[in-house]
Order: C-alpha cells, then sequence, then structure tokens
C-alpha cells in the first residue's frame, strides 16, 4: 500500500498495518501531516520531498527522493524559451513575468498585481493565471490581452508557460515549487500561511535559506503592494546573482524521483 499523506489515507494506511500489508509512505511538504505521523510508526519504507533534516522519521527507513513531477519540467534552452515566449503570444525580447497562484487562484495575489500592473509592466511582459472564481471579475479591470499583458483563467501546459517565464511569482506548494526548480527559475513565493499547519511557511522557509528564492510575507504585501514589483526590479538587475538563485534552486531538483519511489515500494513488497 502506497499513501500519500491526505486525511484519507489515515483509515487506508490503519487498514494496510492490521491486514500486515506492506506500507509505503511519501510527504511532499517539508512539515510532515498528521496522516503520516501516525502511519510512519509502521511504514516499512518513507519517502520525502525536501532533505531530511525537516523530518522526524526513523533515518533507517527514511530517504529523500523529492517529488514526482512531469519530464517536460526542464531547463529551457535560451532558443526554447523565445519559442515558449512566442507560443503563449508574447514578446521574445522583453522579460516576461509569470504569476500564479495555483490552480484554484490566489485572490490576494491577485489583487495585487492588478494594483500594480502599471509598475510590474515597466519592467516586462506579464502573465496572471488567476483562477476561475475571480476571472470575470479581473477581466473587466485589466486591459485586454496583448503581447504584453495576458489574463487566463487557467493553463493546461504549465510548464511551457513556466518555461517562458524569467521570473515566476506562486505560492509555496510542494509540487509547485519542485517544478520551478526543475526548470531553473528565478522564483519569488508568496506562501499562504493560513493553510493547514502552515505547511506553505515551512515549505518556502527551505528553499529560503538555501538563497534559492525569495520569499515574501503576504500581509505585508498587502499593505505595500510596490514591493513585489521591487523585488521583480530587483532580480531582474542583478543577472549574475540571478542566475546564481536559480542554480541553488535547481540543486533541489530530483528527475528520478519517480523512480526512486517506485523502487522504495518494490523493495518494500519483496520484503
Amino acid at each position: 500500500m502506497f499513501t500519500k499523506g491526505g486525511y484519507v489515507c489515515l483509515p487506508v494506511g490503519l487498514a494496510a498495518h492490521v491486514l500486515r500489508i506492506p506500507l509505503v509512505i511519501h510527504d511532499s511538504d517539508a512539515h510532515p501531516g498528521l496522516t503520516n505521523r501516525v502511519l510512519s510508526r509502521w511504514a516499512r519504507a518513507i519517502g520525502t520531498g525536501a532533505p531530511l533534516e525537516y523530518y522526524s522519521y526513523p533515518l533507517t527507513r527514511t530517504k529523500y527522493v523529492g517529488i514526482p513531477i512531469a519530464a517536460a519540467f526542464h531547463p529551457f534552452t535560451t532558443a526554447e524559451q523565445i519559442a515558449a515566449k512566442r507560443e503563449w503570444g508574447m514578446t521574445p525580447n522583453q522579460p516576461l513575468i509569470v504569476v500564479t497562484g495555483g490552480g484554484l487562484g490566489a485572490a490576494r495575489i491577485n489583487t495585487i498585481v492588478v494594483e500594480t500592473l502599471h509598475s510590474l509592466q515597466q519592467l516586462g511582459s506579464v502573465v496572471l493565471v488567476a483562477g476561475t472564481a475571480q476571472y470575470d471579475e479581473l477581466r473587466s479591470l485589466v486591459p485586454a490581452d496583448n503581447q504584453h499583458f495576458q489574463l487566463y483563467p487557467f493553463v493546461t501546459n504549465m510548464h511551457s508557460l513556466l518555461g517562458a517565464a524569467d521570473i515566476v511569482v506562486t505560492r509555496a506548494g510542494a509540487t509547485t515549487i519542485l517544478e520551478l526548480a526543475a526548470l531553473e527559475k528565478p522564483t519569488i513565493l508568496i506562501p499562504n500561511a493560513k493553510l493547514t499547519g502552515g505547511h506553505q511557511l515551512k515549505n518556502a522557509a527551505v528553499y529560503e535559506k538555501a538563497g534559492a528564492v525569495t520569499v515574501l510575507d503576504e500581509d505585508i504585501l498587502e499593505q505595500h503592494k510596490e514591493l513585489l514589483a521591487k523585488e521583480i526590479k530587483l532580480l531582474l538587475s542583478e543577472p549574475a546573482e540571478t542566475k546564481a538563485m536559480a542554480l541553488r534552486f535547481a540543486a533541489f531538483s530530483k528527475p528520478n524521483a519517480a523512480k526512486n519511489m517506485a523502487e522504495m515500494i518494490l523493495n518494500a513488497a519483496k520484503k
């Protein structure tokens, strides 16, 4: 039995323990959730999405494998990035700032972007993936799509859009972070502090500590909305340091995560 730690996994994992079925678990977040903390005592093997120092699991049964992501998330060459910008209808020779709040969007981030859009467009082209809930409202507030600004409710081929970006602004979900690490993208994280256990804050702290990303406090940002444009300008104005930051970020990428996790599951079954 392989479980990922959601609340529905707890009864399944307990059933596996009672029935003596080998149990393997994986933690994407740097903050172990309650389900995995309970199931870890019986799991034969435990995979983690962040370095082992952020977990209290037994080291003899735990391996830092990273998070399985699609192979399409890889460093883009200059030619691939230019082609991706053209694919999205953006000006190839301008910096591209991509802002996304995840699949459902992030209302507070959307509002900050819309209210500071003029300042952001002084720095480059902007793509805002706003989520479906707020899309219609925002559509009435922003200019029509053009080569310098585009608004989407949702994007399916996210690897292409993120690959086109020069700067990415996003939440701190574990999988999104590792996708951006695999792309070697200069990234600004705005974690949602209200989610369970503050796990996005803890996710962001891992990469901020390594000097791999910039992290902004959402409450402070709401009071001083101009900080977003200032941080983006800083990253664009210091290309050597920004590139070094992106390479530090890329060091967290684990391209063999899926294979290594599968091997852990198979080995647990053989035992």
